[in-house]
């Protein structure tokens, strides 16, 4: 437990300055057999730079997203989908740094990995805290690893110090096997099933290539039968809380000059595919009046989308409400189209079908059901009048998730405590901030409380190449997780 202090040379007390730091090192050599947490309690002027753990939380936890950056099924850029070959290296990695940090590991029947620590009372709930390890296409490094790379270097921290012993709950970190839902185009497969909240019927979904989710788990020897996969759910009476790290993935954090912020709630999503079918025709003899054309009618669906999410001011009534929603509900409010395809897709062909997503985004659920109730009632509106055919395929919807309020206010306390005892010492107070991105947190707050932490991101960029988290940044979200485990979990 000395290591946990500042090694100084040996010295004999023949002056007050020694006779002085004779009697801090009592003090603390006292604090030290009560068994008191000191890894960041102790006060600012005795902790080195040695004991803001710069090697573990910073450096170590950037080399190490640095490496799982590489694990690409790209050549040229980074994409890691559920269950590819990279998936299952960048599992691999992570499973030996679990090891690394003391923990004992697992990999559940839908690819999730697991690192647990038990408590001196074997029978309290577990605290979980995790992320995802899959990317979007063309991703950042940080997305998702961040948050896995920071709960192991924390609880490496603890183990190194030999605190690993005086847990009063069990710890567990999980890295999700799929969040972005970018193979199956259906979001929190591994959180979701953990939760309890993915059906059965979620097995038989296909990807591209017409793969099912459990083709995919049985081609890497997962046995996933129903049987099995249920027994991924977790018990919820066996859970204190769940715990997210990410970045920010926005310009808030960074316009605040402030490295971290708590996270109030998540934005409930919708996902769809609109499938817009007409006819098939020769570019240069089908006259222009008697066109079927889907990819005009797709394109007038998408700028209605537009129109509807960004000026939904123009479909409010008299009463400064749309169907009963009060006009400020509609603040954060954001809908994309992100993916469309047409076939045959062909430079002289009139195409005979045209398919593209939709993703609406809301802070309040009724909000996101007010748009996609309208948005559905013009899409059947316009096709009639194209003379084409419209189908809406429902691809994922989950409501907004909130933070519970007791869990973020120990992470305000937790990254006041641990800012106070960097170089910068901020003293503002946290930013509390709401989050338009979806994370596993949603999933898992159907299971128990959760609560998130956001981590400044250059430019407010992800789902990109340019996403960029800084060193000390990564630090500061450590060293917040790990003031967190201190004030919550040791004894």
């Amino acid at each position: 437990m000395a290591r946990l202090l500042r090694r100084r040379a040996p010295f004999s007390p023949t002056n007050r300055l020694q006779t002085l730091f004779l009697s801090l090192s009592i003090l603390l050599s006292l604090r030290l057999a009560s068994g008191a947490p000191i890894l960041l309690g102790a006060e600012r002027e005795e902790i080195g730079g040695g004991e803001l753990f710069l090697d573990i939380l910073r450096d170590d936890a950037v080399s190490r997203i640095h490496q799982l950056g590489k694990v690409s099924d790209a050549d040229n850029y980074l994409e890691r989908t559920f269950f590819s070959p990279a998936s299952l290296k960048a599992a691999i990695l992570i499973q030996n740094w679990m090891e690394d940090a003391g923990l004992r590991t697992w990999v559940d029947y839908m690819g999730n990995i697991h690192g647990r620590v038990e408590a001196v009372n074997a029978t309290a709930e577990a605290l979980l805290i995790g992320s995802h390890m899959d990317t979007v296409i063309d991703a950042g490094m940080y997305d998702g690893s961040l948050g896995i790379i920071c709960a192991i270097s924390a609880l490496k921290v603890l183990k190194v110090y030999g605190m690993l012993g005086k847990l009063s709950r069990p710890v567990e970190v999980i890295a999700f096997s799929d969040e972005e839902g970018v193979r199956f185009q259906t979001t929190f497969l591994g959180s979701a099933a953990m939760a309890g909240i993915l059906p059965a019927a979620a097995l038989n979904i296909t990807d591209k290539s017409g793969i099912k989710v459990q083709d995919a788990l049985f081609a890497n020897s997962f046995d996933s039968t129903e049987e099995n996969f249920a027994k991924v759910k977790y018990d919820s009476e066996s859970v204190y809380g769940y715990v997210e790290v990410h970045i920010e993935q926005g310009p808030v954090l960074e316009s605040l000059a402030y490295p971290l912020g708590v996270v109030k709630g998540i934005a409930g999503q919708t996902r769809l595919k609109v499938i817009v079918e007409g006819s098939q025709g020769h570019a240069g003899t089908v006259p222009m009046f008697m066109r079927r054309d889907p990819m005009v009618a797709a394109s007038e669906l998408i700028v209605l989308l537009e129109s509807l999410c960004r000026h939904p001011q123009n479909f409010l009534n008299y009463n400064k409400q749309y169907d009963g929603v009060p006009a400020e509900s509609f603040a954060g409010l954001v809908c994309t189209v992100g993916e469309i395809s047409c076939w045959p897709s062909a430079s002289n062909v009139i195409p005979g079908q045209v398919y593209f997503t939709v993703d609406i985004r809301a802070m309040d659920d009724i909000t996101r059901e007010v748009i996609l109730s309208q948005f559905s009632k013009r899409v059947k509106e316009k096709c009639e009048s194209r003379m084409v055919n419209c189908t809406i395929e429902h691809k994922h919807n989950a409501n907004a998730a909130h933070s519970d309020k007791d869990l973020s206010l120990r992470l305000r306390k937790a990254v006041r405590s641990a800012m106070s005892r960097t170089p910068w010492g901020l003293e503002e107070d946290v930013p509390m901030l709401m989050s338009g991105a979806g994370h596993d947190a949603m999933a898992m707050s159907h299971l128990t409380r959760v609560g998130m932490l956001f981590v400044r991101c250059r430019g407010g960029v992800s789902h990109s190449p340019d996403e960029h988290v800084m060193a000390d940044d990564i630090w500061a979200a450590g060293l917040a997780l790990l003031r967190f485990l201190e004030m919550n979990v040791l004894c």
